[in-house]
């Protein structure tokens, strides 16, 4: 979970589209299929395992309206397909996107799309990020296929929670200057 405080800010609440999804703000009904998220051993793989009852209680408590977290949802059908999170407030040198998927959407891009979307979002729309950064288990092929597809850029390797680690980042590309190229 992300260290976002439970403060208004100026760019939330968002609703984001893409050809195959609503990213939305998390809601009261969002939570049992996001708690199955928290539960399940094959999407907590990389992530030290089904977490423990007693933090779900207190993230059930906090989640909905948090700024930065998306529900990713199926346009026209509201079905939770994971989660999405952008926390400008991250530890970390930049705003931290991380994600949750529901294995049963795994392997057909929903993964790819809602989190290219949010991280494009992000560095257009939240003030003072310059760059997106993700951490995720070098062992996790998937999660690291998924960065590199919306255009996350390997920058380093470390260990934590005992385990290797890849860091990608991707940086705001500034803007052409009006008026074109070189005279």
């Amino acid at each position: 979970m992300n260290s976002t405080p439970r403060t208004r800010v100026s760019w939330w609440p968002v609703t984001l589209r893409t050809p195959r999804l609503i990213l939305r703000p998390v809601a009261a009904e969002d939570l049992p299929p996001i708690e199955r998220l928290w539960r399940d051993e094959d999407v907590r793989r990389y992530l030290g395992g089904p977490v423990d009852e007693s933090k779900i209680v207190t993230r059930r408590a906090r989640l909905a309206g948090t700024p930065g977290v998306f529900t990713i949802a199926g346009p026209g059908t509201d079905e939770v397909l994971g989660l999405v999170t952008i926390d400008p407030w991250s530890a970390r040198e930049g705003t931290e996107v991380s994600y949750l998927l529901l294995p049963e959407h795994w392997g057909r891009g929903v993964g790819r799309e809602a989190v290219g979307a949010a991280v494009d979002w992000a560095l257009r729309s939240v003030p003072g990020t310059a760059q997106v950064v993700a951490v995720t288990q070098a062992a996790n092929r998937m999660s690291r296929r998924l960065l590199e597809g919306i255009g996350m850029q390997l920058v380093d390797r470390i260990v934590e929670y005992g385990e290797q680690q890849t860091v990608y980042r991707r940086p705001v590309v500034p803007a052409p200057a009006a008026g074109g190229g070189p005279a």
